[in-house]
């Protein structure tokens, strides 16, 4: 660690919120003084470079754990780290994840089982922007159209982030803290705290992220600064063993910098409120029952003066704010040993407003706070799912599911010809999967159908090829897809392959060629897969590789399908003794040739090829304490400049980023963790 990072850091550590730099500080002292590690979690020195598969078509990982390379405060680049997934960036936060070439509401991500959605017409606010990772214990990835349990349409996947609970036997307490210091004035602080009895508890904490505008391996500055905060809380009853009810709330904001587009984020304020109750064990047959209510609610303002020193034309300000309310019942059956049926409902109602401001100067820019918000288009949703998972013998099973949802969404916006009209639609899915089990691993193939109700932003503002409205003519997406998949390990060998091929009717895709957006409805066909292999030379040294591709064709027009991500390779060497560890990783991205000028989605479109690139990183961890961890690295080593396939283009505004070029990945990057549970 150069004198220099030295320095930085002392200053950083000056600035850093006191209150959560006190607790963070308090809860290491706890950590290094407690007589015994058995009842808190021993964490391992070893830098997490790829998550684990721990089911057929299931990914789960820590949030907690330190990674290489170090993710951006948000979820979408935590979701970079698992292979298939790939990020459009705009900023140095918020960007929006692509999970095998498919983005938006084709890939659920639900935070504590809860749906929230972006106010923002253009995305600048996806559901990722309003998650904090390390503020959940756990995050799993299910993969495809293979489970019909959390949600409606979910075509590519879902990404769960999740609390986990554990009931305290007596009066105790456990909790999680850590500091991250890194380039370009980065620091984050996370605190995390559960205090119980066998009978009640009360779990709160907080996040607070910082960092400037970051530089590409040239040296250009990237117009990316941010600024993330968030608290939330839990008080629950728990009168035995198979009981809990939980009450929780959440609050979060801030702000954000954007090179691809004259707008900034100055506002993303989420406040949540959820009830939660669980009940197991019922009877023999009844094993569990769970039932959620949800109220999320998002305000968000873009201007272009708040974070930018040049305004380009007038004052500008738009402030949409969305409502999500929803709920979930579930009822888990065991009626023998060989089947396990779960039962449920679901619903959601989500209604999206706005208002804007405009003026000479910020002052008259700003009073878009004193006009009432206009509402434009309300969305509903209820579904019915059951799924069933059958026990053949030993090592065979069959899981199934199938779920029916009725949509509807309404135009309510007060100058638009179709105010008052709705779009209704009753949509299925489901899925039928095989899994076997043999020596050391097993194997699986499903076959699943998703049909997918057209979202907001595909509706809003955008246009058919006749130059109509298609706001409530988009026809609904529907994937039939096959997943193929196997599992091995065997002595210091672990292999895990997945594959898929799909055919998907009315594909909805965006061109953006024009004045206006227009939305199209084709045929598509997409293909590919992942591999995720380690390899322990000895009990010190640990190699692991992850290898991801997609394939996309655009049936319709005889074209490759835009926005697809190029083929990816993770190498990854660690070496560990005692309590100290040092890992290396290489990131290979090919050059992609197959793209579609003009065409994409509803996040962005393809702008030519892109040349393939390598990124080296190097990592290094101490454990002082089996409590308390020290980790550091150095991403993109070599300080190499290159930009993703999928990353926008710059907006050209002055001091920004320049026009059609896409956004350039961060260069050289030093970073350093300090973790502790307690």
């Amino acid at each position: 660690m150069n004198e220099e990072l030295v320095v930085n850091c002392r200053k950083k550590i000056e600035v850093i919120h006191p209150t959560l730099l006190a607790l963070a500080i308090a809860s290491a002292s706890w950590a290094v003084q407690a007589q015994s590690a058995s009842t808190v979690q021993i964490l391992s020195p070893v830098v997490v470079t790829a998550p684990v598969v721990v089911a057929p078509l299931v990914v789960e990982t820590d949030p907690s754990a330190p990674r290489q390379p170090l993710p951006a405060n948000d979820g979408a680049d935590f979701l970079k780290s698992i292979p298939g997934f790939s990020v459009i960036r705009k900023g140095g936060t918020d960007g929006d994840p692509v999970f095998r070439g498919q983005a938006g509401s084709r890939l659920g991500i639900l935070l504590d089982g809860q749906e929230i959605y972006g106010g923002c017409g253009n995305r600048m606010d996806p559901p990722t922007a309003y998650v904090y990772p390390e503020s959940y214990d756990n995050v799993r990835v299910l993969k495809g159209p293979q489970s019909v349990l959390y949600g409606a349409g979910w075509s590519a996947g879902v990404a769960l982030f999740e609390r986990n609970f554990e009931r305290f036997d007596e009066f105790g307490w456990r909790g999680h803290a850590s500091l991250i210091f890194g380039s370009a004035a980065r620091n984050d602080q996370v605190a995390d705290m559960t205090v119980g009895t066998s009978q009640f508890y009360v779990r709160a904490g907080g996040s607070r992220a910082h960092a400037h505008d970051y530089k590409d391996g040239d040296g250009n500055t990237v117009h990316s600064a941010y600024r993330r905060w968030n608290t939330y809380g839990a008080v629950g009853w728990t009168p035995d063993d198979d009981t809990r009810i939980e009450l929780s709330a959440a609050l979060s904001d801030g702000e954000a910098a954007y090179a691809d587009r004259g707008m900034d984020g100055s506002k993303f304020r989420r406040e949540n409120l959820s009830l939660l109750f669980e009940k197991k064990n019922l009877t023999p047959v009844l094993s569990k029952i769970e039932a959620r209510l949800y109220h999320n609610y998002v305000d968000h303002v873009m201007d272009n003066y708040s974070l930018r020193d040049n305004v380009t034309g007038m004052f500008s300000a738009m402030n949409p704010d969305r409502r999500t309310q929803g709920g979930r019942f579930s009822a888990t059956l065991t009626p023998s040993d060989d089947w396990q049926v779960t039962l449920g409902t679901d619903f959601r109602q989500d209604r999206h407003r706005s208002r804007m401001g405009m003026g000479m100067n910020e002052d008259m820019a700003d009073r878009y706070r004193d006009k009432s918000r206009s509402a434009n288009l309300t969305f509903r949703q209820m579904g019915l799912f059951g799924e069933a998972q059958y026990e053949l013998d030993a090592r065979q099973r069959l899981i199934s599911g199938l779920r029916v949802d009725w949509h509807e969404v309404e135009d309510k916006r007060a100058a638009s010809v179709q105010r008052g009209d709705k779009d209704k639609r009753t949509l299925p899915s489901g899925f039928l999967r095989y899994e076997a089990d043999f020596e050391g691993g097993y194997w699986y193939a499903g076959l699943g159908h998703s049909e997918r109700f057209p979202d907001y932003w595909e509706r809003m503002n955008k246009m058919d090829e006749t130059g109509d409205s298609v706001t409530l003519n988009v026809k609904p997406e529907k994937l039939t897809q096959l997943d193929i998949g196997a599992s091995y390990s065997e002595g210091p060998l672990s292999v895990a392959v997945s594959g898929f091929y799909g055919h998907v009717a009315d594909y909805i895709s965006l061109d953006w060629s024009g004045n206006s957006t227009v939305t199209r409805n084709i045929d598509a066909r997409i293909m590919g897969g992942e591999v995720d292999a380690s390899y322990r030379f000895n009990p010190n040294w640990l190699g692991t590789a992850t290898l991801a591709y997609v394939f996309g064709q655009n049936r319709t027009d005889g074209r490759p399908l835009a926005q697809q991500p190029p083929l990816e390779l993770r190498l990854g060497l660690n070496y560990e003794q005692g309590d100290y560890s040092v890992g290396a990783l290489w990131r290979l991205a090919a050059r992609q040739n197959r793209y579609d000028s003009n065409q994409g989605n509803l996040i962005g479109r393809d702008s030519g090829p892109t040349a393939g690139f390598g990124v080296l990183s190097l990592n290094a961890g101490w454990r002082v304490h089996p409590t308390v961890l020290v980790t550091a690295g150095v991403d993109n080593l070599l300080d190499k400049t290159y930009s993703e396939h999928l990353s926008r283009t710059g907006s050209g505004a002055v001091g920004i980023w320049p026009a059609n070029i896409r956004i350039n990945e961060p260069g050289r990057t030093f970073w350093l963790k300090m973790q502790a549970e307690f």
